[in-house]
């Protein structure tokens, strides 16, 4: 039975390797692992686990043209300071209602306001989060961004958004950025072209969002508190700008990158156990429903207002 369990955990991680894997799909395999078979190396897994998540960060950054973003970017600015900061604010406040716990409440609120898995994956380390944590937030921002993945393009179309304003309230209001390609692209090409720049250029506010909560949570995760990674991901960002190398380069760093963060989320689920799932309730989930209803009503009624 061990070395049955053994041969379908690493038939698991392959399958991750392949492209029929998603990080959605990726975690929902590690959690039906975990509370089916068993995780066969529970304790060994742990640290592998957080080392491949921080090289997995690491490696996203060479997939960011710092000048290109920016330039691109700009036009989404004053939405993306206030929509984060809102977000991270009515999630502190509305966690604490809740009685979520703070860490996965700060998980949430981090991946509902830049870009996702990216987020909640390098906040997560610096915050010391258990498996349990990860999984529950990880979970969370999936199936929102999986909703709007296929909600949005139709609201967009009844409500008449043009182009523009479509592009900037996708880019704000959906957690990770392929959902936001996706839902764009389904609008029109013009959306697409605004969409993705805004929400590369939110997702490099991971790394001060990174810093700011190791100097905020610097007392229960103090071993954590110097997010080294992240200063990592900035330099590699730094040499994706300017070094000059061809793009098929970068293009396979990064693919390399989202396959880590793949398998990482499997591992990720397979630490899960019935008992942090009892533990952890609904609460998390409402938490992030709440969040994005909010974050999305809010940036609809803003794009409608100041963008043509």
């Amino acid at each position: 039975m061990v070395r049955l369990r053994i041969a379908l955990f690493a038939l698991a991680i392959a399958f991750c390797l392949t492209p029929f894997a998603s990080p959605p799909i990726a975690l929902a395999l590690g959690v039906v692992f975990a509370l089916t078979l068993g995780h066969p190396f529970p304790r060994p897994a742990a640290r592998a686990t957080k080392i491949l998540l921080q090289i997995s960060v690491v490696a996203l950054g060479f997939g960011m043209n710092l000048a290109q973003v920016y330039a691109a970017g700009r036009t989404g600015l004053v939405f993306t300071l206030a929509s984060i900061a809102g977000t991270l604010l009515l999630g502190y406040l509305a966690g604490r209602a809740m009685h979520v716990n703070t860490t996965t409440s700060h998980l949430i609120s981090s991946g509902t306001a830049i870009c996702g898995g990216s987020a909640i994956a390098a906040v997560g380390p610096v915050l010391g989060a258990s498996d349990e944590e990860m999984s529950v937030s990880l979970g969370t921002v999936f199936i929102l961004n999986a909703i709007a993945l296929f909600i949005f393009p139709p609201i967009g179309l009844r409500l008449g958004l043009t182009q523009t304003q479509f592009g900037v309230w996708s880019a704000i209001a959906i957690h990770d950025t392929s959902s936001v390609v996706g839902a764009a692209s389904r609008y029109g090409a013009e959306a697409l072209l605004v969409a993705t720049p805004i929400k590369l250029a939110r997702a490099l506010w991971i790394v001060p969002l990174t810093l700011g909560t190791a100097a905020v949570f610097r007392r229960k995760a103090t071993h954590a508190a110097i997010p080294w990674f992240i200063a990592l991901f900035v330099l590699a960002s730094v040499i994706r700008t300017y070094v000059d190398a061809p793009a098929e380069v970068w293009d396979t760093i990064t693919r390399a990158a989202r396959l880590g963060l793949t398998v990482t989320l499997f591992l990720i689920g397979a630490g899960m156990s019935r008992q942090a799932l009892r533990t952890v309730g609904a609460r998390p989930l409402l938490l992030g429903v709440l969040l994005w209803i909010v974050i999305s009503v809010v940036s609809l009624y803003a794009v409608t207002v100041a963008v043509s």
